[in-house]
């Protein structure tokens, strides 16, 4: 009799209990215990083999796709398989002024590979600029303006082309290399000194037999290859070709920060110099990982080298700028005042500030590129609309050893994680429910909490000056009435600045009158005694503020500390806030407070309510 085979399980003890039961249906092994004899060995090694050969089949199908390879090695040959490169390790780069103070002649040239010495952390790190750079005086001053060093060392590498060698593959020998400062040269023999420069090819259009392009692409190990032509896409290199590799190998992101820099060595000669740093270090990072290459090979290869949705252009954003970590892109028609024929790029860095106004040209200008010839783009900045979380919660002191102040400090930390693994970036939408049941979950001890929240922005006035200043919450402010708190300065309030529209030297600050209207005033004991009703207005649908003709003359410290900002605090309609455009969202957890209780009817105190506190929602 035919006897039905169970293959369906993959672990161990299941498939050896299917032995079991197939061995047990045989007449020759009907009575057998199997479990208390040498058989039991038997059934276990074969159990073990098939288990065994089982894994090894699903982790061949697994590496055979792109979404469920594991191995770097098959993730990079899958993503080869549609035309994508991962990204190599990238230098930190900073920006900086050189005044040589002591300088002579027509001019002065900064050779490639000029050393600066910084130090981060105790360590020092050496930056080199990547090109020659010559500068004539300006009323007797030599000075290389915004000149950009990249962390890291000069390396050269040099092949001997042998066609006969099938197997000569021209590898760089280093690891952390950053390929956007690799330079590829042609030496046409030894006896022949001079060079061509090869340059990266974008693709094998418009290429011919004497193109000189290179061709790059991940191989064993995390390692780069470079390779040529075959004479028909691209100039085949020949016998005796000497292949030069310069680049530089880099720390990383190890060196972002540094902001001191003193000069190695030499300018044309020249020791005297004065370094201001214009940019700290920034940018620098490791190879792309795993899980990046899965997200943006396939968007690559959609994207076909043009610019066409806003898909495209953040794909082309990230391979074109490797410290962005977030990108947002929206179509001028889109932006609060529609601009027709724009396509708007806000790009939060991984590490460093904004993009400083030479990378935004240089990244304009490699985008045009690719875009439709009637759109431009235009970069614009992230703007951070920061949250703040007043937090009581009760707990049950009979579930912790906690004390109050402990327990406080959990919350925040869950909070600051559901900070950076949620907000922060352009998609990142703060949700009510998410946080309330991220604070009950930082202890077991936690019942319940009340959570209070409120956002607020910045304004960076130019002080004495009379000028229009827009405030954008993008979410609606809370007002259920006509007048709603008006008394009681409304919904908005602000650190503090003096304007010259009084006298004194008062202390100013902004409330509204629950109408629209955004007032000024300065403080007579509690008495709030308002020097202009009509310092600006509101708009309460659509968050948005605007102050009018705001001269302010200074500003005061915030937080404790000198300020050159304003900080606009208001009320939020809703407790879930969107980003919406450029926006992204923080929690500001140093303005944040998370308090506690005891809960005295859990906790068994008062069985009947008695003496139970409370916290206000509102």
């Amino acid at each position: 009799m035919a006897t039905k085979l169970d293959i369906s399980e993959l672990d161990f003890q299941g498939i050896k209990e299917n032995l079991k039961t197939f061995l047990s249906q045989q007449d020759e092994f009907r009575d057998y215990d199997f479990q208390g004899s040498g058989m039991n060995i038997l059934l276990d090694v074969l159990a073990y083999n098939t288990h065994y050969l089982g894994f090894n089949a699903n982790m061949l199908a697994n590496e055979m796709f792109l979404d469920s390879a594991s191995q770097r090695a098959n993730v990079v040959s899958l993503a080869k398989q549609v035309g994508y490169t991962p990204t190599s390790a990238v230098s930190s780069k900073a920006t900086i002024d050189v005044l040589v103070n002591n300088g002579s002649g027509s001019s002065i040239t900064m050779v490639r590979g000029t050393k600066f010495t910084s130090t981060v952390d105790g360590t020092a790190y050496n930056f080199v600029n990547n090109a020659d750079v010559s500068v004539a005086p300006v009323d007797g001053v030599y000075k290389f303006s915004s000149l950009d060093v990249f962390e890291g060392t000069f390396l050269n590498f040099k092949y001997t082309v042998n066609t006969s060698d099938t197997e000569q593959r021209f590898i760089i020998p280093n690891d952390d290399v950053d390929t956007t400062t690799l330079t590829v040269k042609i030496q046409e023999s030894s006896s022949d000194t001079t060079t061509n420069t090869y340059t990266l090819a974008q693709g094998i259009t418009g290429l011919d037999n004497t193109s000189k392009v290179y061709f790059l692409q991940e191989v064993e190990n995390g390692r780069f290859e470079v390779y040529f032509g075959d004479g028909v896409l691209g100039k085949a290199v020949a016998d005796g070709n000497i292949v030069i590799l310069d680049y530089i190998v880099c720390n990383r992101d190890a060196p972002n920060g540094a902001s001191t820099f003193t000069l190695s060595g030499t300018v044309g000669g020249f020791s005297n110099v004065t370094i201001t740093t214009v940019n700290n270090a920034a940018g620098g990072d490791s190879p792309e990982t795993i899980k990046s290459i899965k997200y943006n090979a396939p968007r690559d290869y959609t994207s076909q080298d043009r610019a066409v949705t806003a898909e495209d252009y953040k794909v082309l954003v990230k391979s074109l700028y490797a410290n962005a970590q977030s990108v947002q892109v929206y179509g001028g028609e889109d932006a609060s005042t529609p601009d027709y024929g724009k396509v708007y790029i806000s790009i939060k860095a991984k590490s460093g500030s904004n993009l400083t106004t030479l990378t935004k040209e240089n990244l304009v200008k490699s985008l045009k590129s690719f875009a439709v010839a009637s759109v431009t783009p235009v970069i614009i900045d992230p703007e951070t609309t920061y949250i703040t979380l007043t937090t009581t919660f009760k707990f049950d002191s009979n579930l912790t050893t906690k004390d109050v102040s402990t327990l406080g400090t959990d919350v925040l930390n869950a909070i600051t994680a559901y900070n950076s693994n949620s907000l922060e970036d352009f998609s990142g939408m703060f949700r009510y429910s998410e946080a309330l049941k991220t604070i009950d979950d930082a202890d077991p001890a936690i019942l319940s909490n009340i959570t209070k929240v409120k956002m607020y922005k910045f304004i960076t006035p130019t002080l004495n000056s009379a000028l229009k200043y827009t405030i954008s919450y993008n979410n609606a402010i809370y007002n259920p009435h006509s007048g709603h708190a008006s008394t009681m300065g409304g919904v908005v309030s602000s650190s503090g600045f003096k304007i010259n529209d009084d006298s004194s030297t008062n202390e100013h600050f902004l409330d509204d009158d629950g109408e629209g209207n955004i007032r000024v005033y300065y403080l007579s004991g509690t008495t709030r005694i308002y020097t202009s009703t009509s310092f600006g207005t509101i708009n309460y649908t659509s968050g948005e503020i605007i102050l009018t003709s705001a001269n302010i003359t200074s500003i005061s410290n915030v937080d404790g500390s000198a300020s050159t900002r304003i900080r606009v605090t208001v009320t939020p309609d809703s407790n879930d806030i969107v980003p919406v455009r450029n926006q992204t969202l923080e929690i500001d957890t140093s303005n944040s407070s998370f308090t506690g209780s005891v809960d005295e009817i859990e906790s068994g105190s008062s069985q009947a309510g008695t003496g139970y506190t409370t916290t206000s929602s509102y």
